[in-house]
């Protein structure tokens, strides 16, 4: 059996010093320590004999391509708005050094139910489109081939779950899906079979936050 490969990447850290949500905002690109993560994941795909390259359309996420794509010259990057960042009611806020502003009574209304989650887009809903643009990156990159995505945290840990049969219903903090991490879909007759995961940036990681604050 060959098994054929789809790296998922998550971009490298984002210039926002004010800690804003920015989810789908534009403008949002790379600080020089994510530019040196993105670096770090061009250097890890260098000598990867890579067939297909695949992108959201954020900023932050074709600045993360662009290192990997400047080692693979002869592959076109093709850009997917189903690997985009999820949608979120809340975009566009600071919520404070320990989260205060997430009980402002604007903010309250959205977060009923966190199974859903009821602040953005179903975990359902991003799983469906993140397995469909999956699917056609593994199609795209051909039997035995290997292909990379960069995308976005939140979308590349419920693809995960989703493949492994898992709840959707998680704690942000717990995600294992750091900056610049790769998390790795193998697939065998059109099925993913086995999901690895590696952190080829974590020496340049900064120390972890005890508190978990949106737009980090």
């Amino acid at each position: 059996m060959t098994s054929t490969v789809v790296h998922v990447c998550r971009h490298g850290q984002v210039e926002n010093p004010d800690h804003i949500l920015y989810g789908r905002a534009l403008g949002y690109g790379l600080s020089e320590l994510g530019s040196q993560m993105a670096r770090a994941l061009g250097d890890h795909f260098a000598d990867v004999p890579l067939t297909h390259l695949r992108c959201s359309p954020l900023q932050r996420a074709e600045e993360t391509m662009a290192p990997i794509a400047a080692h693979h010259a002869d592959l076109e990057i093709v850009t997917d708005h189903r690997v985009i960042e999820a949608a979120n009611a809340l975009e566009g806020q600071s919520f404070g050094r320990y989260n205060q502003r997430l009980l402002l009574p604007a903010n309250l209304r959205h977060l009923w139910n966190p199974l859903r989650p009821s602040w953005g887009e179903p975990y359902r809903d991003i799983a469906v489109r993140m397995r469909a643009a999956i699917a056609d990156a593994a199609a795209a990159a051909g039997d035995g081939g290997q292909a990379v995505v960069v995308a976005h945290q939140l979308p590349i840990y419920i693809a995960r779950l989703d493949a492994q049969g898992r709840s959707f219903v998680h704690n942000p903090v717990t995600r294992e899906c750091r900056l610049a991490s790769v998390t790795s879909f193998h697939f065998v007759d059109g099925r993913v079979v086995k999901v690895t995961y590696a952190e080829p940036a974590a020496h340049l990681y900064p120390p972890k936050k005890k508190i978990f604050r949106p737009g980090m």
